[in-house]
């Protein structure tokens, strides 16, 4: 086998204020030709800083040693110019998040002809032309005239597809993935999974890929590294990794990663453990229509089209579906923030259609809100128990933060931070202990309803499953009902009492977890399913190609 790259006793530290971090310690890995390696573990393990040690795109803060070669190039010893020249060529980078890898004020097409033209000597025509025909290999339709639009016109996973064009256009031996699907729906995940495969069959492209989904791991990885605290702990090929894992960090990994088929046991057990009161519906969804307006002389946008549902007391419903289905609208609108078009939507007995500001303003203080992402979601310039008192101060609970401090410290208490947490900043915190915190902050009112949209998606399986476990904890200790809106199936199914499926706006199937997950009626709710990754190279083989002879049935 041919190595593309052979990192040798790397070793990675920063500098702070303080004593020096040491982000990565004595690895060495070997990526060999048309191989895909996997590197897992946790935030903070030190996989993201190896990845971009290949590019040598670390901060000047960083100090580093050992040895990357690539090709015949040692990264560590290359001049910033002598490293323009590699990337694009030898190594490309698809960044985790499109949409800031992305310029927003240039075309896609314009994007991926800047490197063109970085590394050759190709006419303005002659770019374009390459553009277009990398846009058609990723999969974009109707390339010829998208070529021309801004990142802001495509769906995420289209982006996706683009940024993964920009690194694909030079036909580099190494691509650098890291956390390529981590915000996308499962559907589109599989999408982009297969364009990955198909790097690396038909560009013969080497790909070291970033994650923290064991079940990509198990559908596209040939070999496995599994970093803790900046050291590899093991390294197996995908089959013996999952099969035989030794390491007992790795078998925690495994164990933390919620898996589907636990729904009959987990809905029995959590009847046994709370109530759902069947009396008055705390929120009641009845042919439920929410329109955006259209700009501009265009017709107007249905988001969601004559939805009913209704959500109990002490009852959590999961809501899934694809992006752009309608989820979140649907919370948003629960909580007064998105207006109602058509139908009725009561919350807590108050009917939403039509209602004004000053109506549902008494209710604001019965509803919680967890966000995605509680980074944008915090103050910045406020502390953790700035931020959580914020509820009590607004709704007149409390004067200040300091009278509002031993509050702050009971709810900490209850989402497991400790209490000197509370003095730092949220950049201070790592995300998980941010959506923690979060969590903290929505319940400080003692909500009897709680809207969390998101709330894990962005998480480690570890961390991931800490949260969720607080989560039922929390809600079986202060009995309110949820919404959780999610497009990760078998997180649902270890929470929620019912599941709701939505699709292109409409409510298409729902019921307990054995009845939507296990025997799924709709074919949508099948297609999700199948395009579910599970963390089992050979069950995963299995259902990869079950998604494909649904996709070519339809």
């Amino acid at each position: 086998m041919t190595a593309v790259v052979d990192i040798r006793n790397l070793d990675i530290s920063f500098a702070t204020d303080g004593d020096p971090v040491v982000a990565v310690r004595n690895v060495s890995l070997t990526v060999n030709k048309g191989e895909v390696l996997a590197i897992v573990g946790e935030s903070g393990s030190g996989k993201s800083v190896t990845a971009k040690a290949i590019l040598g795109l670390l901060p000047e803060t960083a100090t580093e040693s050992g040895v990357v070669l690539l090709g015949e190039n040692d990264i560590v010893q290359l001049s910033k110019k002598q490293l323009r020249a590699v990337r694009g060529v030898d190594v490309a980078m698809v960044f985790q998040e499109p949409s800031t890898s992305l310029n927003p004020v240039y075309t896609v097409g314009w994007q991926i002809a800047e490197g063109l033209r970085a590394h050759g000597n190709l006419s303005r025509k002659e770019a374009r032309a390459k553009a277009i025909d990398i846009l058609e290999r990723v999969g974009i339709p109707d390339a010829t005239h998208r070529v021309d639009y801004y990142p802001h016109q495509f769906s995420g996973g289209q982006k996706q597809r683009v940024v993964i064009a920009m690194a694909l256009v030079l036909e580099p031996e190494l691509i650098v993935a890291d956390e390529p699907t981590t915000a996308l729906d499962v559907t589109v995940q599989a999408e982009i999974l297969d364009l990955l495969r198909r790097c690396r069959d038909e560009f013969g492209a080497a790909i070291v890929l970033i994650t923290h989904n064991m079940g990509v791991v198990a559908d596209l990885a040939d070999r496995v590294a599994v970093m803790y605290n900046g050291e590899i702990v093991e390294q197996a090929d995908v089959r013996t990794l999952f099969a035989d894992p030794r390491e007992p960090y790795t078998q925690k990994l495994l164990a933390a990663v919620p898996k589907l088929g636990t729904a009959v046991e987990a809905t029995r057990a959590r009847a046994a453990s709370r109530p759902v009161h069947e009396g008055r519906p705390v929120v009641s969804a009845n042919n439920l229509v929410i329109e955006y307006a259209g700009r501009l002389g265009r017709k107007g946008f249905r988001a969601v089209d004559g939805v009913t549902f209704d959500i109990h007391a002490g009852e959590v419903l999961g809501l899934v579906g694809e992006s752009g289905s309608g989820k979140t609208t649907i919370g948003r609108a629960i909580a007064g923030l998105t207006k109602v078009s058509g139908g009725s939507l009561t919350v807590l007995g108050q009917e939403m259609l039509e209602v004004r500001e000053r109506q549902f303003r008494k209710l604001r203080s019965d509803i919680g809100f967890v966000f995605q992402d509680p980074a944008s979601s915090f103050n910045p310039l406020l502390t953790i128990a700035e931020c959580v008192a914020e509820p009590l101060i607004v709704h007149g609970r409390a004067g200040d933060a300091a009278s509002a401090r031993k509050r702050v410290d009971e709810l900490l208490e209850a989402v497991q931070l400790p209490h000197a947490f509370g003095d730092r900043y949220p950049h201070e915190l790592s995300g998980g202990q941010r959506q923690r915190a979060s969590l903290a902050r929505s319940l400080a009112l003692e909500p009897t309803l709680l809207i969390a949209d998101e709330p894990t998606s962005a998480l480690d399986v570890s961390v991931q499953a800490r949260v969720l476990e607080l989560f039922s904890e929390l809600q079986k200790e202060f009995g309110f009902a949820a919404l959780f809106i999610s497009h990760d199936l078998a997180v649902v199914d270890l929470l929620a009492d019912r599941i709701a499926v939505l699709y292109q706006g409409k409510l298409v199937e729902e019921g307990t977890g054995a009845e939507v997950l296990v025997a799924p009626k709709h074919p949508y709710t099948q297609r999700l399913l199948a395009s579910l990754p599970v963390p089992d190279p050979i069950e995963q083989a299995e259902r990869r190609e079950a998604l494909r002879a649904i996709r070519n049935e339809e």
